[in-house]
């Protein structure tokens, strides 16, 4: 893989996780977030608080991706790792 490729995923990603975290806050908090953007928009350091934004908006994006892009363990595996415990604890 060449470093522009390796570039483009991470701008991609980036993109996306940036992306799925301002829909998640959009679901969540669209009043409040409207507030919020209307004291920003009244303050000087503004640039610091859109840096803050994007931060939270990527850790959003990445907590939305492990939420719904993870695959669950099956419940038998869970249960039979249990009942292994279990005994193992008895012994």
């Amino acid at each position: 893989m060449t470093g522009e490729e390796g570039r483009r995923g991470g701008l991609e990603e980036h993109a996306l996780l940036c992306a799925a975290g301002l829909a998640d806050l959009a679901v969540s908090t669209l009043g409040s977030a409207l507030g919020v953007v209307r004291g920003l928009l009244r303050r000087s350091d503004a640039a610091d608080l859109a840096a803050d934004a994007e931060n939270e908006l990527l850790a959003r994006g990445r907590l939305v991706r492990d939420r719904y892009a993870a695959v669950p363990p099956a419940h038998l595996e869970v249960l039979a790792q249990h009942a292994l415990a279990r005994r193992a604890g008895d012994v």
